[in-house]
């Protein structure tokens, strides 16, 4: 028969609540338990659930986005190097038909290379930001902060950031579709309007040259309105040759196309000539006499050097055949007696 008195289950839950004992911990092989056991707090006894469950989430997001930035990475890392020898990049890439494998083919290739491994470079940061920002996101969920705002002064500040850098966003873009296009490559020689020479690198912001004075200038791909390339898929060797008034223009004709043809099959530059010359008659007519045109198809970059060397032999069988040349308009001799009256 019971007394009334207090019994030993009161004397624990009076003290429990004395010392502030939470009730979970009592329940053993709960989280809470063990974490009161662990630290003997109360607080991180009470929040153990949400503390574990929270750490897991976390924990499976971040393991989730290292896996699928590497997937990413991996994917992106196959697909770029497939692309250099896939017909698809034949197809839009300008990789010129006329080339000779044998001579080209090596630098086809290493464009190609190259321009793959930027372009790799480029998606594989892309898709690294991208996971991370989702992977903030998710983490930022689970410690239920509220994104709402969080995204919203993100939104703000891209807005921002994106009118204070929109240059740098233009060069960026500009240097992405230049390199998806091939508009040019490394040792191509372009005209970029007021820049040209030989392209020492391209970048996504910006592409250095080189002139021929050795100047070396950086370009921002973003202010680049036109390309001029004078290396992809041919370049053809002008070479323009001055004769008198007084010359027979039909023999002159014959001895520069006679001329051109001996001079591309010497062993120099016989490899550069991709077809024969093609001597296309009288260009102009001036007062100091009348331009003859000859035009050679080449290897790209290297119209200068047939150039120079067809001007070369062309001089010596004008001169060994006595075909005039202009000469400066002589000026008028004064009568005697005194000058010329004008």
């Amino acid at each position: 028969m019971s007394t009334g008195g207090p019994g030993p289950d009161d004397d624990v839950a009076v003290l429990d609540a004395v010392v502030g004992r939470p009730a979970c911990a009592d329940d053993p092989g709960t989280w809470c338990a063990r974490f009161y056991d662990w630290t003997n707090n109360d607080f991180l006894a009470n929040s153990a659930d949400a503390i574990v469950s929270a750490t897991i989430n976390i924990t499976l997001i971040v393991v989730l986005g290292l896996v699928v930035r590497f997937l990413l990475h991996r994917a992106i890392h196959r697909v770029v190097d497939g692309a250099t020898s896939s017909r698809l990049s034949r197809l839009l890439g300008r990789a010129p038909r006329r080339l000779r494998p044998e001579t080209n083919g090596a630098a086809v290739s290493q464009r190609r290379g190259q321009r793959a491994k930027t372009i790799g470079s480029v998606l594989r940061s892309i898709s690294s930001a991208v996971v991370l920002v989702i992977a903030s996101i998710m983490i930022l969920a689970e410690f239920g902060v509220a994104l709402a705002p969080v995204l919203a002064s993100a939104g703000i500040v891209g807005v921002a950031v994106g009118f204070g850098a929109q240059n740098l966003v233009r060069d960026f873009l500009s240097g992405m579709f230049m390199l998806l296009e091939d508009q040019y490559g490394v040792g191509d020689i372009v005209d970029l309007g007021e820049a040209g020479g030989v392209v020492e690198a391209v970048g996504l912001r910006i592409t250095t040259l080189r002139d021929v004075n050795g100047t070396v200038w950086y370009v921002r791909n973003g202010e680049i309105l036109r390309v001029g390339n004078k290396s992809q898929g041919y370049a053809v060797a002008v070479v323009d040759v001055p004769v008198a008034h007084s010359a027979d223009v039909t023999t002159a004709t014959d001895l520069l196309s006679r001329v051109a043809v001996e001079r591309v099959a010497k062993t120099d530059i016989a490899d550069d000539v991709l077809e024969p010359p093609e001597v296309l008659g009288i260009e102009r007519v001036g007062p100091e006499g009348v331009t003859l045109r000859l035009t050679v198809r080449v290897n790209p970059g290297r119209q200068f050097a047939v150039q120079r060397a067809l001007n070369g032999a062309i001089t010596d069988a004008f001169d060994d055949n006595g075909v005039p040349r202009p000469g400066i308009i002589p000026t008028l001799t004064p009568p005697s007696g005194g000058p010329v009256k004008s």
